[in-house]
């Protein structure tokens, strides 16, 4: 009897809702894994529905279209053992499930113990948890399954192990954030300490609306030894042994620099925004600023220079450096590139609203007047091509309200929208150490509007530097002001830039949605009220 296993780690791409598109997905790659003689097939969670379904978990007409696929796969597994993820219905009740299929018959079904509700993730509003280990034999080895958080936290795998299991295979659809992989690594190093079980990780790749999956299959010895780590961001058919109660080492892909995983991670998220959701192409407003530089780069490298438009919309305050810079960069990069000046909108404008406006100053309402026309010619555009707007704004822009509603605001996906400022400048240089496509000057000139004489960023904001370690502070860690202040950042900076923040949560709800990076960005993990009178601690 072969006492060894040879297990296919099928790291792919599924898109929400295209169950007959997943199942092919998984039958090619069984087919694949059989052919290069493969015992086993192992899927990430949900595989068949993509991840997350959200509320078509709701309906169930989707459940049934689940299993009308889910036979096809059965019917397909002949000579392979497979396990599938994927939602099921069950006497009334709705699982997140991995099943067992071999020889097309099915030989077990586990269901998730443990549900996430915190961060992006919301599964107790959709599945009932699973209370049941899952352990099956294959060639002489007793395998147990476990899904994504049930190696987060103790239990489910002490479960596996007291079934008998002595491999874990673990099938999740794990976003990436930054520090992601060092996280699953330490976590999947503590399930392997308290069960002794070798464990095999398959993590889904992609990218779903503002979630980024970022693959980075691996596997652990039972010392906790990485014997097998997956490249991160790109889809992977890849094969690993395993004999004598330990894994025979597979590919093990180097780790990059965290301004390159995050550049991956804006490439993937916008190539599958637009190519999931069938987009001809994406149309940038270029500002000769090193926001829409970034963006244009992002673009161009997720979806090649042919299905990019660059649009420059001068205003009386436009800089000539700008415009030349920006003229350099479409060159370098080899996109359709278009000026339309808004001067004539501007004083169309003015004359429109001079009765309103008699006896009053001009502030920012003229400033803003300059942005929304340029939002409305690219809406134009878009509506006209088909393509879509990607709004260029940052993190540290959307946190304090500096960017105009209906203006640079508007479009359908913010590319930077989870990526601050100071980040902004690291990515940039990151791109330009791989091949020079943004212009120096436009990384070195201070940032600027543009949108009234010599005006400036600094003018309106605290120093980046500044800005953003207090944004961190007060969003992703939950600080106080007090604590803050007490670490060093000035106060008046520190109330300041909470003000703004609390007072442009308006705006935000009002944004595009935009690709995650940080452990808690501007989406599906911020959800604080619009209206609200609470009162920080300081």
């Amino acid at each position: 009897m072969k006492t060894s296993l040879s297990i296919a780690v099928a790291q792919l791409n599924f898109t929400v809702g295209d169950l007959s598109a997943n199942a092919d997905r998984i039958i090619d790659a069984l087919q694949q894994a059989r052919a290069q003689g493969a015992d086993l097939l192992l899927t990430p969670e949900l595989a068949l529905s993509g991840y997350p379904p959200e509320d078509l978990l709701l309906r169930p007409d989707f459940y049934r279209a689940c299993a009308e696929q889910m036979r096809r796969i059965v019917d397909a597994s002949e000579g392979i053992c497979v396990v599938v993820g994927h939602p099921e219905e069950r006497a009334g009740a709705y699982y997140n499930a991995a099943t067992v299929i071999r020889d097309r018959h099915t030989l077990a079904t586990y269901h998730k113990h443990l549900l996430p509700n915190y961060e992006v993730f919301d599964e107790q509003r959709y599945f009932t948890p699973g209370a049941v280990p899952c352990v099956f034999e294959l060639n002489g080895t007793r395998i147990g399954v476990n899904i994504c958080e049930d190696v987060w936290d103790t239990g489910p795998s002490l479960l596996a192990q007291a079934a008998g299991a002595e491999m874990l295979l673990s099938l999740n659809a794990s976003p990436f954030h930054l520090g992601k992989q060092a996280q699953r690594h330490e976590v999947l190093r503590a399930r392997v300490a308290e069960t002794r079980l070798p464990v095999l990780y398959c993590n889904m790749v992609g990218g779903q609306d503002e979630l980024v999956f970022d693959g980075a299959s691996f596997a652990l010895d039972r010392d906790g030894a990485l014997r097998y780590q997956a490249p991160v961001f790109d889809e992977a058919l890849d094969i690993i042994g395993f004999a004598h109660g330990g894994w025979q080492s597979g590919r093990t892909v180097e780790s990059a620099s965290v301004e390159s995983d995050v550049y991956r991670a804006l490439t993937a998220g916008v190539r599958d925004y637009l190519g999931k959701n069938r987009f001809p192409g994406a149309i940038i407003g270029l500002s000769g600023g090193i926001d829409s530089a970034l963006t244009l780069a992002v673009a161009v490298d997720a979806l090649g220079a042919d299905r990019v438009r660059a649009v420059m919309m001068p205003s009386p305050y436009t800089a000539q450096m700008s415009l030349d810079d920006s003229r350099e960069m479409v060159r370098r990069l080899g996109v359709r590139y278009d000026e339309i000046p808004i001067e004539p909108a501007m004083q169309v404008f003015a004359g429109l609203l001079e009765p309103q406006f008699a006896g009053l100053p001009a502030d920012t309402t003229e400033e803003n007047l300059q942005s929304r026309i340029r939002g409305m010619i690219l809406m134009a555009l878009s509506n006209k091509t088909g393509s879509i707007v990607l709004t260029t704004g940052n993190k540290s822009e959307m946190a304090t309200g500096y960017a105009t509603l209906y203006g640079d605001m508007a479009g359908g996906f913010a590319v930077l929208k989870d990526i601050y400022k100071t980040l902004v400048y690291r990515l940039s240089d990151w791109r330009n150490s791989v091949s020079p496509v943004i212009p120096q000057n436009i990384i070195d000139r201070p940032p600027s509007a543009e949108l009234k004489p010599d005006q400036k960023d600094q003018d309106s904001l605290p120093p980046y530097e500044v800005l953003d370690a207090i944004i961190e502070a007060y969003m992703e860690r939950d600080e106080s002001p007090r604590q803050i202040i007490a670490a060093g950042y000035p106060e008046a900076d520190v109330r300041r830039t909470v003000g703004m923040l609390k007072r442009n949560e308006y705006k935000r709800r009002q944004s595009p949605v935009g690709i995650r990076v940080t452990p808690r960005g501007f989406g599906r993990d911020w959800r604080y009220p619009i209206t609200s009178r609470y009162q920080d601690e300081y």
